[in-house]
């Protein structure tokens, strides 16, 4: 029953999320909140925060449930996954406004440029693709069928978060961003 719970925490947080980077809520609160709309994303990100901090004193509160024995060698996989998903992490945060995507200056509605260059010239996600290579990480390092569930809620969720996330930026972007779509992977960059 607690995995259940944690599964379905991860979706709550995973559909809350789709909802409130959803182009047209935002509009919708634009036209009602007006000159409030810049506290928005602030908000959205204190409170994606605060609900991740949940579901990880949810998963610690649960009985650990070991899958498969811990040794060197899953420690290593671990670090490895972990080290190259944060790098990636890290590199795509580089190239775009951290400060405009956490909230902390005001949203504007011109948009800010396409960014094709560096890491997202060789996959479309970067920030999806190092959670994915973090939360990996995880698994072989905790061993536990909690790590299971997160890594589990992740993969389901990229499929439908990546398709709302290029709608959106279909409707900014436009042509540009359907001629970016089709040379670049979405999150592997060999496929």
């Amino acid at each position: 029953m607690d995995y259940l719970l944690l599964a379905l925490s991860w979706a709550l947080f995973y559909s809350l999320h789709s909802i409130f980077a959803a182009s047209k809520l935002k509009r919708f609160f634009r036209r009602k909140i007006r000159s409030g709309i810049k506290w928005y994303r602030l908000f959205y990100s204190i409170g994606s925060t605060a609900f991740i901090l949940g579901i990880l004193i949810q998963s610690i509160l649960i009985p650990a449930f070991p899958l498969f024995a811990k040794g060197s060698i899953t420690d290593y996989i671990a670090y490895v996954c972990a080290g190259f998903g944060t790098i990636i992490f890290v590199k795509s945060t580089k190239q775009i406004s951290i400060k405009k995507f956490l909230g902390l200056t005001a949203e504007s509605n011109a948009p800010e440029p396409l960014v094709t260059s560096g890491i997202y010239s060789k996959i479309r996600h970067p920030l999806y693709a190092g959670l994915f290579l973090i939360f990996t990480g995880y698994l072989f390092f905790a061993g536990t069928l909690a790590a299971v569930v997160h890594l589990g809620c992740l993969v389901c969720y990229l499929p439908i978060g990546i398709y709302f996330e290029e709608k959106n930026l279909r409707s900014i972007y436009g042509e540009a961003y359907q001629d970016y779509q089709s040379k670049v992977p979405p999150i592997l960059p060999w496929i």
